[in-house]
């Protein structure tokens, strides 16, 4: 396995760059703006990784360890390639495609040229809670305040008591995504379903 490069740029074409390495040039396949960074006769290092087909030997480029490992973990979500994933790189850093994940939003995925809609949802769905060392995992965030209490309201409304409602909505919004915490309808769905069949006291029997 190759899984780094240090050598003198011999030659840099679109994604396509040569390095030489002891003597012997080796081709490596890189993201558009990685190719920008690389210039002819100056030293380069870069994280590599070999995939090995029946009849190609492919080496991919990164400039560090996160970008590789993003790399892998596209690669494994099925209907994506190597040259999907490099795509994916192209267009995103390895902190927007864990932001993208995190927040479940596949449209940014849909936006990559040769990735469709599900093959974007599988990426969203596949990489789940995998890409943390990318973008570490923050605390929950809480719903803007005046959507809460929108909520809150709501329930009180429909006859369930102040406190029973107050505690519904913070337990829809620990399990909302973050779309949801900014719409009153979304987390009244939420809490209404974390309440279940109960009956809202005063309500129709």
């Amino acid at each position: 396995m190759i899984s780094s490069l240090r050598g003198t740029v011999l030659a840099v074409a679109g994604t396509a760059a040569v390095i030489e390495v002891g003597g012997v040039g080796l081709a490596v396949q890189v993201t558009e703006n990685h190719a920008l960074t690389l210039r002819v006769g100056a030293e380069a290092v870069v994280r590599t990784a070999l995939i090995v087909r029946e009849d190609d030997l492919s080496l991919f480029g990164f400039t560090d360890a996160d970008s590789l490992a993003v790399f892998d973990h596209l690669r494994s979500v099925t209907g994506v390639g190597p040259k999907s994933a490099m795509g994916v790189l192209s267009a995103m850093t390895p902190a927007e495609i864990a932001r993208a994940v995190s927040a479940e939003d596949d449209a940014a995925f849909r936006k990559v040229s040769g990735i469709g809609p599900k093959t974007a949802k599988l990426i969203v769905v596949s990489l789940a809670g995998k890409l943390n060392f990318v973008v570490p995992v923050a605390a929950p965030s809480a719903a803007p305040a005046g959507v809460s209490e929108s909520v809150v309201i709501a329930l009180v409304g429909l006859g369930w008591p102040e406190k029973t409602a107050i505690q519904a909505v913070e337990d829809a919004v620990a399990d909302a995504t973050e779309l949801e915490k900014q719409a009153v309808p979304a987390l009244l769905r939420r809490a209404l379903a974390n309440l279940g069949p109960q009956q809202a006291v005063g309500g129709d029997r």
